[in-house]
């Protein structure tokens, strides 16, 4: 009896290995009642390590996307004129540009708290046309470019001082979907 057991747990994993080895591809349809108590681990395709031209866009465009919202550009007290710090970041922002037209990009105005409302609306939207004229300067079409102004409604940083002020004296990027 005991030789019948060995014999059969023998046979049992002989069959057992032939399967596996023999059938690795096959794919076993489960029951309904296995499926919902067998957890199955996600399917991944693998490519052969090269990316789509569809997946090349998008990561094109995404790396666009941060070259265009990451440098803010900043202004002097009272003033609208682009210093020459930042015309190198506008060169990399027009380039992007050029190369996806797609892309429409919003430049947001903005003053510290000094002066009157209307005047600070006034010159933030100085600022972003300045921006923009720029930007059109460096060959990106007008109509990839909006601007809006804030003024001083929206500072990056509360407070007073000039540390504070100096940051608040801003346009910002935003890309327009």
């Amino acid at each position: 009896m005991r030789n019948m057991k060995r014999i059969g747990l023998a046979l049992f994993m002989v069959l057992v290995l032939a399967m596996s080895f023999g059938c690795a591809k096959k794919q076993v349809a489960a029951t309904p009642e296995q499926a919902s108590t067998v957890e199955q681990a996600p399917v991944e395709t693998v490519d052969s390590g090269a990316m789509t031209a569809e997946q090349e866009l998008a990561e094109a465009l995404n790396k666009a996307r941060m070259v265009i919202t990451d440098e803010l550009v900043y202004f002097e007290f009272d003033k609208f004129d682009i210093k020459a710090d930042y015309r190198d970041s506008l060169k990399n922002k027009a380039a992007v540009m050029k190369k996806f037209p797609q892309l429409r990009v919003l430049v947001e105005g903005h003053c510290d708290d000094r002066g009157t409302e209307e005047y600070n609306l006034a010159l933030g939207e100085r600022r972003a046309r300045a921006v923009k004229e720029y930007l059109m300067v460096l060959g990106v079409s007008a109509s990839q470019i909006e601007v809006v102004s804030f003024g001083e409604e929206r500072p990056a940083l509360e407070g007073t001082g000039e540390a504070v002020w100096s940051k608040n004296r801003r346009a910002a990027f935003k890309i327009i979907k």
